[in-house]
């Protein structure tokens, strides 16, 4: 073999391996970009995946904040309720002990009258008549202390009578004055009753006792349709206070969605 074909038989074989090695890095370089590909759409999914869960952990915090203040309110209305309701049961019983008190004073201080008269009494509705027949006489101390008790100011008098009346009905109907013609009119029977056992025309200051607890149950009455109306103005505007607030509720609830 002369020394132009063994040149040549290398050039070509040194062809060939050039050739081989740069297929083959081609190849080497396919291979790698799906894996790198893969690699780089694996991190985007975590990634998505990652925020999909932020955004829906924050919406989830909401919303649990939000319940837990609703049921806070809720249950702190309640408290309040059951304390109105239990002050009420409160000033019923006081006025009860105090209105039992005054009539056993009361009571008392006619048994010893009767009794120093050579008189007994044993029932209520006794001295009730007693005292309307007008037929007896006082020593000059009770007789200072009738008089103190039914004057102007005293416990007896038209406007302390005339008070405690309409603050025990108040009580009694939970100071709702729509109830106010129920408890006047269990007011009037308990009048009649009165006149009935006094036996005749109840004496004049207790007509104008009588009047004067009609006049306060009118004006608690009026009183009543003033503050529903001040009531409604405070529904509506608690209503519209609301209404906005799960508005911007839904608002935020809304927009972290559309985020993640």
């Amino acid at each position: 073999m002369n020394v132009d074909m063994t040149t040549s038989i290398n050039n070509a074989a040194t062809g060939a391996y050039q050739l081989s090695g740069s297929n083959s890095k081609k190849t080497s370089a396919a291979d790698e970009t799906p894996a790198a590909s893969n690699s780089s759409t694996s991190a985007s999914t975590d990634f998505g995946e990652a925020a999909v869960y932020e955004k829906s952990d924050e919406a989830a915090t909401a919303t649990a904040a939000a319940a837990k203040d609703t049921a806070s309110a809720s249950t702190e209305q309640t408290s309040a309720a059951d304390k109105k309701a239990a002050d009420r049961s409160a000033l019923v019983a006081q006025l009860k002990a105090d209105q039992e008190a005054r009539q056993n004073q009361l009571l008392e201080i006619v048994r010893q009258t009767m009794t120093g008269q050579g008189k007994a009494i044993g029932q209520t509705d006794d001295m009730w008549k007693f005292l309307a027949g007008g037929d007896f006489t006082v020593d000059a101390a009770t007789k200072a202390q009738a008089q103190a008790d039914i004057a102007e100011d005293g416990y007896w008098g038209v406007e302390q009578t005339s008070d405690r009346i309409l603050d025990f009905a108040k009580a009694l109907a939970g100071d709702d004055p729509s109830k106010a013609d129920k408890m006047l009119d269990a007011f009037k029977k308990g009048f009649k009753e009165a006149t009935k056992t006094w036996g005749k025309d109840l004496p004049d200051l207790t007509q104008k006792t009588y009047d004067a607890v009609l006049q306060k149950f009118e004006d608690w009455k009026n009183s009543g349709n003033q503050d529903q109306v001040r009531v409604n103005e405070t529904s509506a505007a608690d209503a519209a206070n609301e209404a906005a607030a799960t508005q911007a509720a839904a608002t935020q609830a809304a927009a972290a969605t559309t985020e993640a």
